[in-house]
């Protein structure tokens, strides 16, 4: 039976997600029954398949509200689960997330809440602080999206504009114990960043937030101007008693995704290397140092040797200049494919594990040493699909898109090289 590349890298994305799906993790991380209240709250791409495992393993009274992604729900009896916007908050995330917000005031130290935050939380969980009308965080995420900031620089600022984020709702929970279940999708798995932090102390500051904007030349609307100016009431730190009661468990890190995937090729005998889970930076530039590193080892077997898989996971970033269709990571696919040229015998994948890179609704895409010549074929020019941030159509029309539907977990950008 021949070998199949493309099918081999399918494989080892496809078993990378059944990693981190979580559900194992959060079994063990149960809690025990309060004497009061048990109340489910969450956000992320992930929270509808996380409230599904809570209400199968927990035999007691239940009540609840988590908020996903348009498309990512799950059917569930006690808990309700709510479809929003992501990535640019819409009018049903703020409703969830004002109900959310409610829901844990007035409890007392006899009560629990269990929190369920995966990556897409800062989004979904949109409670603007209310001196801010909802259109001007809509106007100023999509501008920090555009920008190039990182994912710690966005949420800085997302969570200098909310009434929810960056421990928050933690205080508005206190004193009720809260049990946070994490899936992270951010490079380092620091839990401030996850979601925002809406249940954890926040090390950044009103001044912060300025810095990214001023960093980036952003021009926010008025209303978040005035609100970051005046920096009113900062959000809880270190060492708060409103952070007291909290407990944080951390069920699947992109970490895990590679550690399953370098596993899965190993199996296969193939040598296999992880060049890091927190790797950040231009798609297109991480696609260039990738790039140098598959032609060292094609040319010099350094720093391992062909037959081999080169791993990576993190969030790259894509400033947007052009106005075509694409996400970071068929921006890097595209980008790679140019840098190596049609050099034989190297395939790649490169795919967000929630299954949506972008906005679009393609996972990611995969090259193989013709992706270059077949978009010829078809009258394409790599470089000006790249140029106008248009990755997605390029892939689309020679057919090598990877859709794999809502994953219902996510840990960020996922990436394998094969060098035969």
């Amino acid at each position: 039976m021949s070998f199949n590349s493309r099918e081999f890298l399918k494989d080892m994305f496809d078993a990378a997600l059944t990693k981190v799906k979580g559900a194992e993790s959060l079994i063990k991380c149960l809690p025990e029954k309060p004497k009061g209240r048990t109340i489910v709250i969450g956000a992320g791409k992930a929270g509808g398949a996380m409230a599904k495992v809570v209400e199968d393993n927990w035999s007691g009274d239940l009540e609840g509200l988590v908020v996903t992604r348009y498309g990512h729900g799950v059917k569930t009896k006690r808990i309700e689960v709510v479809e929003a916007s992501h990535p640019t908050p819409d009018e049903a995330g703020r409703n969830a997330a004002k109900r959310i917000y409610k829901m844990v005031q007035g409890l007392s130290k006899d009560d629990l809440v269990i929190c369920l935050i995966s990556g897409g939380g800062s989004a979904l969980l949109s409670l603007p602080a209310p001196e801010i009308p909802l259109e001007d965080k809509q106007a100023m995420n999509k501008m920090l999206l555009k920008s190039g900031a990182d994912i710690a620089e966005i949420n800085s600022v997302r969570k200098h504009i909310s009434a929810i984020k960056g421990g928050r709702l933690a205080k508005a929970a206190y004193p009720a114990k809260i049990v946070a279940m994490l899936i992270s999708d951010v490079p380092g798995d620091d839990p401030s960043v996850i979601a925002s932090g809406p249940t954890v102390a926040d090390p950044t500051t009103f001044e912060d937030a300025r810095e990214v904007i001023k960093k980036y030349g952003l021009n926010p609307p008025d209303s978040i101007k005035k609100y970051l100016e005046e920096a009113k009431e900062e959000t809880p730190k270190a060492g708060s008693k409103y952070l007291e009661n909290v407990t944080v468990h951390m069920l699947a890190t992109p970490q895990d995704a590679l550690d399953e995937a370098a596993r899965f090729a190993r199996s296969r005998g193939f040598e296999t290397i992880i060049l890091g889970n927190a790797l950040e930076g231009e798609a297109r530039d991480v696609a260039k140092v990738h790039a140098g590193i598959v032609k060292q080892i094609k040319g010099f077997s350094q720093p391992i040797k062909k037959p081999c898989v080169i791993l990576s996971g993190g969030e790259t970033t894509v400033t947007v200049k052009g106005n075509g269709k694409g996400g970071r990571n068929a921006e890097f696919s595209l980008a790679l494919a140019m840098a190596l040229k049609g050099m034989e015998g190297v395939f790649a994948i490169a795919c967000d594990t929630d299954g949506v890179d972008g906005i679009e609704d393609a996972a990611g895409a995969i090259i193989t040493p013709d992706t270059l010549k077949r978009g010829l074929d078809k009258g394409l020019k790599a470089s000006d699909y790249l140029m106008n941030n248009d990755s997605y159509s390029y892939f689309k029309a020679i057919e090598d898109l990877i859709i794999t539907g809502p994953t219902l977990t996510n840990v960020n950008d996922f990436r394998a090289i094969l060098i035969l």
